[in-house]
């Protein structure tokens, strides 16, 4: 699924074939590294279980040697850096291996609202933040949020890199310049031309990843993230892991869940993902684009409600077509050269993330009608400086996905599907299949997605976290994954829509996080919070700040 990738830029806080045989859930000893029940050794699966083992093992003797952080990263000199070995394919633990970057600020001990008042420590909260394809290690710098104060007193905060992401063993299918190229089109309902280059760029993409990562490219997915997971655990010397996943890090903390349950202390799923294996993905990827028309939707009404500030008009099927009218104009002559549909279209994508970005697209837009393409230009055009992370970030993105699940193979499928759905969600739906047509062509094995879910007591209670209208993880996904774990809670925020509600503005939701992290309670089977109040409107340009940071993506 299409997950917006959320880093921090140098100097700033800008924060998505094998089945599992699950393991035991046996208590272990006070400090003891829990046991996984041994599998019968052709039981499928098998041999990665033992595998796991063998390098959390191993990890756990290593720990992680952290120290300065490279420069590259510009990381403050608060955050420590270190790496963690784990195997390419845990069917040979022996064999190849790959280093994932570590990121940890320890716990400052204090409580925030009494310095003077030292708080326990709880151990490591390790976090995602999505993707397939983000970059963690600048989760901890989270801590210095007013709102994360309490949990990084009482928390060591841990971010870290998956692989194949950053210095993670990276991937990379293509040229990185070819990710940030400008204009480009969106057609909502594209010819039958534009559809057979799009096939052939997706094709030659697919091939690229092939012949760029080799053999390697089979062991990017779910499962090994699951399983690198466990290693990371073993290797903080965490005898159960507390672990964070929002968007598609709650995909494979749950498999991470379902496969080491006695390996788990506290887990939050913050904007989850739809688990059923039946979803994953081709199904999910549909229920995403038209789950954005009705974000897309929200903007819109929004923008209407605020014509005397924006001039789009007073209906949002007028802003619509105050839209429509930019992305004709931008087709015929883009601005500054480089942005076209396109990146118009991706810019206001972000929309139906985080309503933060209302103001600033709308601004934009209005901007633009008026004859100034500047604030347009800013927030729209490529990146060339962030080529290499953008086309790494897709890269992973694209072959977790398609290593993850069977794909459709036939153009025919795909063409007919979205086709069908775009009449009804012309928004995001074709872009969505260009971002993972690349999967219908792909050459690595797939796998069969495992059944996530826990029984009555095989887990402690875990933590759901969920805006209503989502449209990068539908609140059908919530509420699937909470009748899967057996007690779970589930905390809803209702009437929004931005995806990650951890840490946002919302008072209530923060106060559950906090009470589930610091001391294990759960609202029951269910919660839910008054809606955080809309974005104001601002009729002036203002400096073009990036919304607060959060750990969701």
């Amino acid at each position: 699924m299409r997950t917006a990738v959320v880093h921090a830029a140098a100097g700033s806080l800008l924060l998505t074939t094998l089945a599992v045989a699950p393991t035991g859930s046996a208590t272990a000893a006070p400090g003891a590294a829990p046991t996984a029940a041994t599998p019968a050794p052709d039981a499928p699966g098998a041999a990665e279980l033992r595998g796991t083992a063998v390098a959390a093992a191993r990890a756990a003797a290593e720990g992680i040697g952290f120290g300065a952080c490279p420069d590259a990263q510009d990381l403050p000199g608060t955050i420590e850096c270190g790496t963690v070995t784990v195997p390419l394919d845990y069917a040979h633990p022996h064999g190849r291996q790959i280093g994932l970057a570590v990121s940890r600020v320890r716990a400052t001990g204090k409580d925030p609202d009494d310095g003077s008042r030292e708080v326990p420590r709880q151990g490591a909260l390790v976090h995602n933040p999505g993707g397939p394809g983000a970059d963690g290690t600048y989760f901890p710098l989270i801590g210095l949020l007013p709102r994360w104060k309490r949990i990084a007193g009482a928390y060591d905060l841990v971010g870290y890199a998956p692989r194949g992401v950053g210095r993670s063993a990276p991937l990379s299918c293509e040229d990185p310049e070819k990710s940030v190229q400008g204009p480009t089109q969106a057609p909502a309902h594209p010819s039958e031309a534009y559809k057979r280059e799009r096939v052939a760029q997706a094709r030659a993409y697919a091939r690229g990843c092939a012949e760029r990562a080799g053999d390697a490219l089979r062991h990017y997915h779910s499962l090994n993230n699951a399983r690198d997971l466990d290693v990371l655990r073993a290797a903080l010397k965490e005898p159960r892991l507390t672990f964070m996943g929002a968007s598609y890090g709650t995909y494979f903390g749950a498999l991470y869940a379902t496969m080491f349950p006695s390996h788990v202390r506290r887990m939050v799923f913050d904007s989850a993902v739809h688990p059923d294996p039946e979803r994953i993905w081709y199904r999910n990827n549909l229920d995403q684009s038209a789950a954005f028309e009705d974000r897309w939707a929200d903007f819109r009404a929004w923008a209407a409600r605020h014509h005397d500030v924006y001039g789009l008009g007073d209906t949002p099927a007028e802003v619509l077509r105050s839209y429509e009218k930019v992305s004709a104009r931008l087709a015929r002559e883009p601005a500054g050269g480089k942005v076209g549909p396109g990146q118009l279209q991706s810019a206001f994508l972000q929309t139906g993330y985080y309503d933060d970005h209302w103001p600033h697209r709308a601004h934009a837009l209005s901007a633009y009608l008026k004859g100034d393409p500047g604030p347009l230009t800013e927030q729209a055009e490529p990146q060339p400086g962030a080529a290499a992370e953008t086309e790494n970030a897709r890269a992973v993105y694209v072959a977790v996905e398609c290593n993850d699940a069977p794909w459709p193979t036939d153009w025919a499928v795909w063409d007919r599907d979205n086709t069908r759905l775009a009449r009804r969600a012309p928004f995001e739906t074709w872009a969505n299949v260009w971002t993972n047509l690349p999967c219908a062509f792909w050459p690595a094995p797939r796998q069969q997605p495992p059944d996530v879910r826990a029984g009555a007591g095989e887990l402690p209670p875990t933590l759901i976290l969920a805006a209503e209208r989502d449209a990068a993880t539908p609140y059908a996904g919530a509420l699937e994954l909470h009748r899967r774990l057996a007690g779970s809670a589930l905390v809803t925020e209702r009437g929004t829509g931005t995806h990650g509600v951890a840490g946002g503005p919302n008072a209530c939701v923060n106060g559950h996080l906090e009470a589930y992290l610091l001391t294990g309670r759960v609202p029951g089977r269910r919660a839910s919070c008054a809606p955080r109040p809309e974005p104001e409107p601002w009729a002036e340009p203002e400096p073009q700040a990036e919304p607060e940071p959060r750990p969701a993506a």
